[in-house]
């Protein structure tokens, strides 16, 4: 059974573009976080699931500068995108993750698989934002390819193109969706990445943490948060986009 981790990320962000490539110490935002989606060890393989789009050809450069398997697809299209990376890499189960989370904890995508795998004869998906305990930016959803080509051909409204697993969770009394919580509710925090002040605030872990602890946890960075009151300032006021 392969296990892969797909991972949209593309550079036309409508609230902050090019935010996958902004820097910090010298490495970019997608670097660190497939850096850390490598440590995952239920998966096989990280893919970078990108557009066509011309301002995309920086994704596909760095994919092949860094050996990373990458797929381009339909740029309005992000559910065929990932149903065209998940085929192209014969995946049997997806692990989706968003490009803006480049704080995302291992540790948390690797309780994910092991939760779907435990209890893949009661849930068709399992995700830690059904209900949401853990903080924003360490978001995965895990099923498996049969559910994913299911809906990739008979999704036609434009919302479910554009939010892979949407379709599936408005249909719930058809699929069974299973939920990850954390030990506590630290829902509160904002460690997404989609505009400036995000950037900001992330900015701060990876200046502050990464050169003597790169491996930190999600732990780690609510330590951090708990001893730097003063950094929630930076993104507090930040909306989530409704879907």
């Amino acid at each position: 059974m392969k296990v892969s981790i797909i991972v949209q990320a593309r550079m036309g962000a409508s609230r902050l573009p090019g935010k996958i490539m902004k820097r910090v110490l010298g490495k970019p935002m997608l670097e660190y976080q497939i850096e850390r989606l490598r440590r995952v060890k239920a998966s096989d393989e990280v893919v970078i699931a990108t557009t066509e789009d011309p301002s995309d050809d920086v994704v596909s450069d760095f994919c092949q500068k860094l050996s990373i398997p990458f797929f381009r697809g339909d740029v309005d299209d992000v559910l065929g995108r990932t149903y065209g990376a998940a085929k192209k890499r014969k995946a049997d189960v997806i692990v989706r993750i968003t490009g803006d989370c480049p704080l995302i904890d291992p540790m948390v995508v690797n309780q994910l698989i092991e939760y779907y795998l435990s209890n893949r004869h009661r849930f068709d998906y399992v995700s830690n934002v059904i209900e949401r305990t853990f903080p924003r930016g360490m978001d995965g959803e895990v099923f498996p390819f049969k559910i994913l080509e299911e809906i990739e051909a008979v999704a036609t409204d434009p919302s479910d193109r554009e939010h892979v697993t949407l379709y599936l969770r408005r249909n719930s009394m058809r699929y069974r969706l299973g939920n990850l919580s954390y030990v506590r509710d630290e829902s509160h925090h904002r460690w997404t990445l989609d505009t400036e002040d995000d950037f900001k605030l992330i900015r701060e872990f990876f200046e502050r943490l990464y050169p003597t602890r790169p491996h930190f946890s999600l732990e780690d960075c609510l330590r951090f948060m708990e001893q730097n009151p003063d950094l929630v300032k930076l993104n507090q006021h930040i909306r989530q986009k409704e879907i």
